[in-house]
């Protein structure tokens, strides 16, 4: 008796679904069971500083009004996506650890996936847009508030959220048709792209292309933007006449520049250290400075060197001690 063709096609389909794993197992920093519980604690406290610092940041600049310019308008922007940034991986891993389970689905693993590229993303383009409003204010002084205006400035942010969606949604579609064997163990704290290419048992080739050609062109970009724009603010600082004028020009930029040095020197030293050295557990660790340590400092980078963060919080804060009720008689 033949096969019915559709009932054929069916079973062909569920072979193929059946080399996508229902869950993945998230092995985390360490196996050893005593080291859970202080692992727990530093990355709860580490998660709860970048939260509230960076939330700090955002009202700063929302409440004091000599803040609405175009520099703290993108810090605002950075001081969001630092904390979705750093939520996409932390809470997972901490319930992982209270409840002592590794497991991930496979959903939740491609979507925490996709949420890391496109929150990786958006600091990379908004670190090269701060890096260009530095370079307008300081090599552009006289046109800088006409070409900075709130139309180019929302603009700008758009196109990052929309550059950051498109790639999240390139690299997760191909990833979709990944197929996996018995091999389900993710020598990581979250789902990394790199490592889920690793432990398909189907052509990765696609893959790879699109990732190493989004690396070369939205990482690569972004980096040569930022050189582009710091050399012409380092020669145009050096063409100031006086110290002090040489020094409040750079002030302006130290903070940014901090955070760029902090957030690239991590990211790519990772990279490049995963990519010489065949261990996974060191460069699982040393992800931890950039997915997790980099959004906790930027707040104190911003705020320990700016006095406008500064006067702003003070503020925000006397203003909120100093409200009383008003009794009417």
């Amino acid at each position: 008796m033949p096969v019915p063709l559709s009932w054929s096609y069916t079973q062909t389909l569920a072979a193929e679904n059946n080399t996508h794993m229902s869950e993945f197992l998230l092995l985390g920093l360490s196996q050893e069971p005593e080291f859970q519980p202080l692992i727990y604690v530093i990355f709860l406290s580490m998660y709860l500083i970048t939260v509230l610092g960076n939330l700090l940041i955002i009202l700063a600049a929302s409440s004091d009004p000599r803040l609405h310019t175009p520099m703290y308008f993108f810090l605002c922007n950075l001081s969001l996506v630092d904390i979705c940034f750093t939520t996409t991986t932390v809470p997972k891993m901490l319930v992982n650890i209270q409840t002592g389970s590794q497991a991930i689905s496979y959903v939740g693993c491609i979507t925490q996936m996709s949420c890391f590229i496109l929150f990786a993303g958006l600091d990379n383009f908004l670190l090269a847009v701060m890096a260009y409003d530095r370079f307008m204010a300081i090599c552009q002084p006289l046109h800088y508030t006409v070409i900075m205006n709130p139309r180019l400035c929302g603009l700008l942010v758009m196109g990052c959220w929309v550059l950051g969606f498109l790639n999240s949604s390139m690299e997760a579609s191909v990833c979709l048709h990944l197929s996996f064997c018995t091999e389900v163990e993710i020598p990581h704290f979250f789902c990394e792209l790199d490592q889920l290419i690793k432990l398909a048992c189907s052509n990765t080739f696609l893959n790879n292309l699109v990732m190493y050609c989004a690396a070369l062109l939205l990482g690569g970009g972004p980096i040569l933007g930022i050189i582009y724009s710091y050399s012409k603010i380092i020669s145009s600082i050096c063409g100031v006449a006086s110290a002090q004028g040489r020094y409040k020009a750079f002030s302006t930029c130290a903070s940014h520049l901090s955070v760029v040095s902090l957030f690239y020197g991590t990211s790519m030293g990772v990279y490049l250290s995963s990519a010489v050295s065949e261990r996974t557990y060191p460069s699982a660790v040393a992800s931890v400075l950039y997915t997790v340590v980099t959004p906790m400092l930027n707040p104190f980078i911003y705020s320990l060197r700016n006095k406008d963060i500064k006067r702003a919080l003070r503020t925000f804060f006397v203003q909120g001690t100093t409200k009383r009720p008003i009794l009417l008689h």
